[in-house]
């Protein structure tokens, strides 16, 4: 038996090079046909923004919301998280913010054109879901998916 064992156990650490040249072939072919799977359907395909919601996101990047707003979650803490405040506020109120400022948010005397580019921005981002991490769903290739 102890022979068995030693000779069983002397095959599997001594493959040949043939059999290391398979197995380093169909690691590479899994690799390459794994890379093309999760760059062919990537998420940013199938979500396309306008325009108008790009050029707000140039204005949120321009002031730095982020500083202070979340956006999913991700931010700073002084302000709210503004991933669903379109559908819970609307336009009229984020608006009003923007022109008025409160004690804590500056008024940054956006233009019309800005003020709205970045409401488009925010509309954008609260149709792609909602920002409780929580109800996320991480799918094998990594990204997220809302329960």
């Amino acid at each position: 038996m102890d022979n068995f064992v030693s000779n069983s156990f002397s095959f599997t650490t001594m493959a040949s090079d043939r059999q290391k040249n398979i197995i380093i072939t169909l690691l590479i072919a899994a690799f390459l046909l794994y890379s093309f799977y999760l760059y062919s359907t990537l998420p940013v395909q199938r979500y396309r923004s306008s325009e108008v919601s790009d050029r707000g996101k140039m204005v949120w990047q321009r002031y730095n919301c982020i500083s202070c707003h979340q956006i999913y979650g991700l931010g700073g803490y002084l302000g709210p998280d503004l991933t669903n405040v379109y559908s819970f506020r609307g336009k009229d109120y984020i608006k009003a913010f923007l022109m008025t400022g409160t004690p804590t948010m500056p008024n940054f005397n956006l233009s019309d054109e800005e003020m709205n580019d970045l409401i488009s921005y925010l509309n954008n981002i609260d149709s792609s879901g909602k920002s409780d991490p929580r109800t996320f769903t991480i799918k094998p290739d990594g990204t997220i998916e809302q329960k």
